[in-house]
């Protein structure tokens, strides 16, 4: 059996607008000035409280921060429903993707994701597919990435070992974890961070489109252990 867990922002959807935009309205709420796109993006797959401080320039997270951005964000999806410039679409590919890997009887997927738990169902729910995942990772069952936990948790669940396992994400958390958990990273090149730092994080393995991946996997798990 092979383990194909996936991040979710940046990876399979392109959230980039609601993120930034929620964490403008935040910061100005908050009487803060926001650092910018470079740096707001930068923190995406980070638990929310982390990724929050870090874009602040904090030494801890602060509670009044994040529990404006959980009331912004939860404002602003309502609003996405009626509003396209908020619209969370999944990237080129990603439906045929997931479609033809979770067909697959030696394959098993998963989500490893700084969402909430309450986000990553959206999410899931939204998109029908609650039947393709055997196990969603999320922040309130994991401590942050980079930090491993996620996926072991996930490995776990699947009851699949290392060796047999992918980490597939755009940030340098998805690929430090995956490094410190032992499996394999593959970093997409659409997502939120540069592929520099990507490779530079650990990433073995880059893909420009969706459908490369099947490849990197038949070509990795694939191949029996000695």
């Amino acid at each position: 059996m092979d383990l194909i867990i996936f991040d979710l922002d940046g990876t399979l959807i392109n959230s980039e607008a609601i993120i930034l935009g929620a964490q403008y309205e935040t910061f100005a709420r908050c009487g803060r000035v926001h650092p910018g796109r470079e740096a707001g993006l930068g923190v995406i797959g980070l638990t929310l409280d982390i990724a929050l401080m870090r874009v602040a320039g904090l030494t801890e997270p602060d509670d009044v921060l994040t529990q404006t951005y959980r009331d912004v964000f939860n404002g602003m999806r309502q609003r996405a429903e009626s509003d396209p410039a908020l619209a969370e679409p999944l990237f080129p590919g990603v439906v045929e993707l997931l479609a033809g890997l979770s067909q697959r009887p030696a394959t098993v997927l998963g989500i490893a994701t700084g969402k909430s738990r309450r986000g990553a169902d959206y999410i899931v729910e939204r998109h029908g597919w609650a039947p393709m995942f055997t196990t969603i990772q999320t922040a309130d069952d994991a401590i942050s990435k980079p930090h491993p936990e996620m996926i072991l948790r996930a490995m776990a669940e699947a009851g699949v070992s290392p060796e047999r396992t992918l980490m597939v994400g755009d940030s340098t958390f998805d690929m430090e974890m995956a490094v410190a958990a032992g499996v394999t990273p593959v970093a997409v090149s659409w997502g939120f961070q540069p592929v520099a730092a990507l490779r530079a994080a650990g990433a073995r393995h880059v893909i420009e489109r969706c459908d490369e991946l099947t490849g990197i996997v038949d070509k990795l798990a694939m191949a029996e252990p000695a």
